[in-house]
């Protein structure tokens, strides 16, 4: 077993920035590379609004990460482009594809159950939403055009999963103009982790002078860092003394990645084209992300198999097109995602003996007292249809429009089994061995909506724009929760807990005893945005904006509850988009006041089970900055912040009080980078660093619970990289996490936190890693 050596890992960061620093330091004295000093900053395209624009043109709140830069960072995945956009935070848990991304301090520390709220931020990938609730579609990103983060309610054109804002993903499309390819090799080490190691490649094809095929594909291996150590626990209640050395291991929490991205482009003729496209990702991965507080560095002990298998496909297919001088996009996609895991839930059972002495309930069916501890299986599976289709008139008009019609139905099947081994076969929910208590649902998601907005120029200098969304969605919720009737009076099968429901039905879901659930809701609506914009010259322009979010309400599982409402969000925005000194600076940047009303909570309330409640209401204040410079040809520096002001301002449930700060999201988060080019023999090299900072932030609104879990910690990450390209070749070598920084990124505990409160996890970001990039192109 081997023993966390943080003392060395500590020298050998001071080294590495020694020798980082050297490298820096001989980049600056190289002489600049003859290139027109006149040269500006590059154009940013995005199609944030649902048209190609200049990002400078576009009255929104927008941080994107073109192509060049998601290369030059080396972003793979969420959390590395999180990492970078200030405007972005996250709640981090189990691991990849678990992340629950939040924008503008908009969250209420929900906990993000199954079958609780929908997420505040929609996450689409290019025409079509792939945002799921229980965590985000974690695409590996390789061959993408940019990552483009809209801020602030994106209502009247994404809809209900946009309430906060909107990340998109944009990836590179089949070109018919020539032959491309390239492939990317990184292998890498943790001094405190393991190896690992990737393979990415792109290969576009034209296929006559009307259509190509682009076929890109990835495999990756990321070494484990977290430590599932030896040991024994005694339940001191039943007696039960627990080992683990059947699951204890080194770096046991790595991840094996493989996908595909295949798309054909095809040019019908001058006006009109088809992108089919197929896309689909398999992610396993083992263990936890997160140490435990009782523990080590970076170390945890449990008592089951820890893994997670991720699995997805998507279909979609996108036509483009022209009537007239009308813009013509239709959009479908089917999306199936299937998410397998099985987590250790020893601490529940643990802490239940301890302060309740329930151990003693847990018997064999010869009633001999048996481990108490429970381990949970679960399997979630996604299917999603998605089809838009939209006009826009020519975008030169001084009075120009966007209509559009939207629909989504999605379906969530929802299995989670608790198991206790040996569990006594009259106490097992009937049909399920070794099992306390099982949940077997069917969610379903539906939304219709027609949406437009309408620009019109007063004069070459100001502009108004309205769009309007109107709505009507539903949720429903079917399927079986709960005990067998024989342990426990309540839930399930159970027929004695008053105003719980109990068997209504036969199985409607698959193989669960019965039907105890089976409900539904349904609201339609209105949501509305208004701007004004001012271009004081053709580098500058300000702009004023009211917009509105929302997120539909929807089911509580318990049935002494009620539905939970839609909560809303107005927003009030002022922002700027400027360039300076002759393009070479660019600043940007919004303050807004964002009031939310009626916000959704989910909790874990009487007997463990998720509550979802309309809250009260909040107020957000808040400045979101970007700044590019390239004060010479061969220097780039980028900056950007986001400063919140967050509180309660009205407080439904118990134990909250007005004027607390929302969870999740700091106060200040910052992104700093430069990167300097220089010729290097016949070689061009560079160095670069970048340097990003999160603030104090709690994780729960309640008192109570906010007082026992505490507070997340401010931290820095810096990465610092070298390379040199030639040609067609790129050779870098990168230091990520340089300091070696256990950067907390999210805490939970397994069950409630007034229970389980003196066993917490800290899930933090990857020590620190080095590594070796190579590359070629044709």
């Amino acid at each position: 077993m081997s023993t966390k050596r943080r003392g060395l890992s500590r020298k050998m960061a001071f080294n590495t920035l020694l020798l980082a620093t050297t490298a820096i330091g001989a980049a600056f004295t190289t002489p600049a590379l003859a290139q027109d000093s006149e040269g500006g900053l590059d154009d940013i395209i995005i199609t944030g609004t649902k048209r190609e624009e200049n990002l400078q043109d576009v009255p929104i709140s927008v941080q994107a990460l073109g192509e060049e830069r998601l290369e030059q960072l080396g972003i793979t995945d969420f959390a590395d482009y999180a990492q970078h956009l200030p405007t972005l935070s996250y709640a981090a848990s189990y691991g990849p594809g678990y992340n629950r991304p939040f924008m503008r301090g908009v969250a209420s520390g929900e906990n993000g159950n199954h079958s609780g709220s929908m997420p505040s931020v929609g996450t689409y990938l290019d025409e079509q939403p792939i945002t799921t609730i229980v965590g985000n579609l974690d695409l590996r990103l390789y061959d993408i055009s940019r990552v483009e983060v809209l801020a602030g309610p994106q209502g009247t054109l994404y809809g209900a999963s946009s309430q906060a804002g909107t990340v998109r993903i944009i990836t590179n499309r089949p070109d018919t103009s020539g032959f491309s390819a390239s492939y990317d090799l990184e292998v890498n080490t943790m001094p405190e982790g393991d190896w690992g190691q990737s393979v990415a490649g792109y290969v576009n094809i034209p296929l006559g002078d009307r259509a190509a095929v682009r076929i890109v594909a990835w495999q990756e291996h990321a070494g484990g860092y977290i430590d599932n150590v030896e040991g024994t626990r005694l339940y001191p209640e039943s007696g039960v003394l627990d080992e683990n050395s059947d699951v204890a291991e080194d770096d046991y929490n790595d991840v094996d990645t493989i996908g595909a991205r295949v798309a054909l482009g095809i040019d019908l003729n001058e006006n009109w084209t088809i992108t089919p496209q197929i896309m689909g990702q398999a992610q396993e991965s083992n263990g936890i992300f997160a140490e435990q507080q009782s523990q080590g560095d970076l170390e945890v002990m449990h008592w089951f198999p820890e893994w997670n298998e991720d699995t997805w496909i998507q279909g979609a297919l996108t036509v483009e097109g022209q009537i007239s001088n009308f813009d013509i996009t239709f959009a479908a996609s089917r999306l199936e995602r299937d998410v397998d895991s099985n987590q250790d839930y020893a601490d529940y059972g643990y802490f239940y003996d301890t302060y309740l002495g329930s151990g003693a309930y847990f018997t064999d069916s010869a009633f001999n007292v048996i481990n108490p501890a429970q381990q949970v299986e679960g399997r979630d599976s996604y299917n999603r249809d998605t089809y838009e289709l939209r006009m826009a008139s020519p975008a030169e008009n001084p009075l120009r429009f966007i209509l559009g019609a939207f629909y989504q139905h999605s379906e969530h099947r929802i299995h989670q089994r608790y198991i206790i081994e040996d569990f006594n076969d009259a106490h097992e929910v009937t049909g399920w061995p070794d099992t306390i208590w099982l949940t077997e649902q069917l969610r379903t998601d539906e939304e219709t909506a027609l949406f437009g907005e309408v620009a019109f120029d007063f004069t070459p200098n100001l502009t108004a724009t309205l769009g309007m969304r109107a709505f009507q969605t539903e949720n429903s919720l079917r399927g079986y929760f709960g005990f067998n009737d024989t342990f426990a009076a309540f839930y399930g099968l159970a027929p004695d807990y008053p105003g719980e429901q109990t068997c209504i039905g036969p199985a409607s879901v698959g193989n669960e005893p019965c039907t105890n659930l089976d409900k539904s809701t349904e609201e339609d609506g209105e949501l509305y945005r208004a701007n004004l914009t001012y271009r004081i010259d053709d580098d500058r322009m300000i702009y004023a904006t009211y917009s509105e979010g929302f997120r539909p309400g929807g089911i509580n599982r318990r049935g002494t509850l009620p539905p939970y409402a839609s909560d809303f969000l107005d927003n009030y925005e002022i922002g700027w988009k400027t360039e300076w000194a002759n393009g070479r600076l660019r600043w940007n940047g919004a303050a807004f006041l964002e009031v939310w009303e009626d916000f959704q909570f989910a909790f874990l309330g009487l007997n463990g089970l998720t509550e979802i409640q309309n809250a009260g209401d909040a107020e957000i204040r808040g400045v979101e900055t970007d700044l590019t410079w390239a004060p010479t040809d061969n220097l780039t520096i980028n900056a950007a912040a986001t400063w919140l002001d967050s509180e309660l301002t009205s407080a439904d449930i118990a134990d909250t009080v007005s004027g607390t700060a929302l969870p999740v999201a700091p106060e200040l988060k910052l992104d700093f980078g430069a990167r300097y080019e220089f010729p290097f023999f016949s070689w061009q090299g560079f160095a670069q660093g970048n340097a990003s900072y999160v603030g104090e932030r709690s994780v729960d609104i309640r008192q109570t619970e906010a007082g026992l879990i505490g507070t997340l910690p401010e931290y820095w990450l810096v990465d610092v990289s070298v390379g040199f390209e030639a040609e067609n070749y790129n050779l870098s070598l990168f230091i990520d996490n340089l300091f070696d920084e256990r950067a907390i990124t999210g805490r939970y505990t397994e069950c409630a936190i007034t229970t389980c409160f003196g066993e917490q996890y800290d899930v933090v970001a990857r020590p620190m890693m080095i590594g070796l990039r190579f590359g070629q192109s044709f």
